[in-house]
């Protein structure tokens, strides 16, 4: 029987180099099984992607950036009140929201707390689109007359300064190590998670609204965490352990919510982060600044606006240089493993 196992169709795009990298996995001792979701992509390692093992677990399977996630808010501001041409100038303005100092300051590892960092993080102001089941949406108590913010980073350099103490392929789970590497993870999970809560609080205050928001989800998808089975590693991926997640494409498509099914032990426990790389950030302005324009990648075909300081950014994290979302979740839904709930579509993305 296989040790591993990848969830694609014959539709969904999937590099070889990511299935290999998900099988080299299982030649680490203690290896049990690993599960590529449709997302799989390559990195350092295999990301979207789950892996179990006994005895025995993988810093560096959850990479640098520990506690990376999704937190969905629901904000104070409705619909009505959002102002397109203002909103863009004042966030044009805004090269960073490090930028913007706490009243409070608070003692912490992330140097710039509450900022969001490069790559394919983000804050997004999106909407409701598409309900596909009230029932379950009834549920989540978010109200389709208010935007919604979606915040998209991690622990801002915590998590690779942790990193950098353990050198060592895997820490045996009974080791001194592994315990203090056990706490400073979760000390990263807990700041990351207020990275993105202060992300939030800075751009409302900044932008002119009240700080005071709902958090609705909070899904960190780098982590690692011990369950009755082993040590069960979690790189681009979120706990179906939970009762919605958050599924986004990219800043030129929707972002969906569903529901986890009751099989997701065929999944490890685990489901899709969003739509996954297709190509790698080094080709991306090669392949596309011959008829993209900035002007043009500041835009999406939803009419929302991109606001992103860094050109060459702007290109790596451009939506063709990821894969179609709407592919990625008829996988998991072919495999029943969520339920559509509803789809968000974006009204304006900040990348600092």
């Amino acid at each position: 029987m296989e040790k591993y196992h990848v969830l694609t169709n014959e539709k969904l795009w999937l590099e070889d180099n990511a299935v290999e990298q998900l099988k080299n996995l299982l030649e680490l001792p203690g290896a049990q099984y690993a599960i590529g979701l449709p997302d799989l992509h390559a990195g350092k390692g295999p990301v979207g992607m789950a892996f179990l093992s006994q005895g025995i677990f993988y810093p560096h399977l959850i990479g640098n950036d520990i506690g990376c996630g999704m937190s969905l808010y629901q904000t104070p501001i409705a619909l009505k009140q959002y102002r397109q041409e203002k909103w863009q100038k004042k966030l044009t303005a805004l090269k960073s929201l490090a930028n913007i100092k706490l009243v409070d300051e608070e003692t912490s590892p992330i140097k710039d707390l509450g900022s969001i960092g490069g790559g394919n993080h983000f804050a997004e102001f999106q909407q409701v689109a598409e309900i596909f089941d009230e029932t379950a949406f009834a549920q989540t108590n978010i109200d389709r007359r208010q935007l919604l913010l979606l915040v998209h980073s991690g622990s801002r350099g915590y998590g690779s300064e942790i990193n950098g103490y353990f050198t060592e392929k895997g820490l045996a789970e009974d080791s001194e190590k592994a315990r203090f590497y056990l706490a400073l993870h979760d000390d990263a999970l807990f700041w990351a998670r207020r990275n993105r809560q202060l992300v939030a609080e800075k751009l409302h205050t900044y932008l002119g609204f009240s700080a005071q928001m709902q958090l609705l989800f909070d899904l960190p998808h780098n982590f690692v965490e011990r369950t009755p089975h082993g040590w069960l590693h979690r790189k681009g991926a979120v706990s179906a352990k939970t009762d919605f997640v958050v599924i986004p494409g990219s800043r030129g498509t929707l972002t969906y919510l569903a529901q986890p099914n009751s099989n997701t032990e065929n999944s490890l426990d685990s489901l899709s982060h969003g739509a996954g790389r297709k190509w790698a950030r080094s080709l991306c302005k090669g392949r596309l600044s011959g008829y993209q324009s900035r002007q043009k990648l500041c835009t999406t075909s939803w009419g929302s606006t991109v606001i992103c300081h860094n050109e060459q950014q702007l290109y790596q994290e451009a939506p063709e240089a990821y894969k179609n979302i709407e592919q990625v979740l008829d996988v998991l839904l072919e495999n029943e493993l969520i339920n559509l709930v509803a789809a968000f579509k974006p009204i304006m993305t900040y990348k600092g």
